[in-house]
């Protein structure tokens, strides 16, 4: 896909499972159940949607997946399928490598935003994109370090401290411009220190929500999920931000969703909601 003078291309990292009434938080199993269901433990599918662009400088990818230096009992955990490396979905998909890549961008540390930015060497974990910058928000990267206990297991060490030790991770501001057009912002909800992207280019705009709106099953107002630290400023930011969307005729990218995750919003019945394009 093209956008202005900038290449997009999804790059799926692998399905895995989270508990079903955790994603959706006060909305009850027998509402949400009905597009998704859940498995015998509760957990509904997901996968993590990965996103590069090419500008014709630079080689970015914004997340990197769940990653691949989990144990049997927590692949188990997490429902993990994985089929193929990030790796090999990059070459398939970009025809690139991970030394092409010249900056990551992670809009939070969360092990599945995060987990792909290092790979295990025997069993020391170092920086899966050689060449790259990791770009990180410095509050995000401090909250990191001293997280409290709601939600510490979401932060492992090993998919930041490598990048750390080599210089490769740069800490950045609450909002900057990572290139021209793309711009990262923190906005509050889903954690204090999340932030979202916008890429801006030749008339059209692509926003990711990140976990604010993992999935176009969250796209009702009242549908806010669990994990979220601010319920309620996740709430007034979809109330501010999918009337805009709609207007401006984004392109939303909702990081979890299964098939699709890459599509336009509109109104139907008085309710925002998305429109697969075919032919992006």
């Amino acid at each position: 896909m093209i956008i202005g003078d900038h290449r997009i291309e999804i790059i799926p990292d692998t399905e895995f499972r989270l508990d079903g009434g955790a994603m959706f938080g006060v909305v009850p199993r027998v509402l949400w159940e009905k597009v998704c269901p859940p498995d015998e433990y509760n957990r509904i599918r997901m996968n993590m949607n990965c996103v590069f662009i090419d500008n014709g400088k630079e080689k970015i990818l914004i997340e990197t997946g769940i990653g691949e230096k989990w144990s049997e009992k927590q692949t188990a955990m997490y429902g993990i399928e994985r089929k193929r490396s990030f790796a090999e979905s990059l070459l398939q998909i970009t025809g690139c490598r991970p030394e092409d890549i010249s900056i990551v961008v992670n809009t939070h540390l969360h092990f599945d935003h995060a987990g792909g930015n290092t790979v295990l060497d025997g069993d020391i974990a170092r920086p899966q994109f050689p060449n790259a910058r990791y770009l990180v928000s410095r509050a995000e990267f401090e909250h990191a370090q001293n997280p409290h206990e709601r939600d510490r297991a979401s932060y492992l060490p090993e998919n930041w401290e490598p990048m750390h030790a080599t210089g490769q991770l740069e800490l950045m501001p609450e909002s900057y411009e990572a290139v021209n057009g793309l711009n990262v912002q923190q906005v509050r909800g889903h954690s204090e220190t999340m932030q979202t992207w916008k890429l801006s280019s030749g008339g059209k705009t692509v926003y990711g929500f990140a976990d604010l709106i993992p999935m176009k099953h969250h796209l009702p107002m009242a549908w806010v999920a669990g994990f979220d630290l601010y319920p309620t400023e996740t709430l007034a930011f979809k109330k501010e931000i999918l009337p805009q969307a709609v207007e401006e005729h984004w392109l939303c990218l909702f990081y979890h969703d299964l098939v699709d995750p890459l599509c336009c919003l509109n109104y139907l019945d008085n309710r925002i909601k998305p429109i697969i394009i075919e032919h992006l």
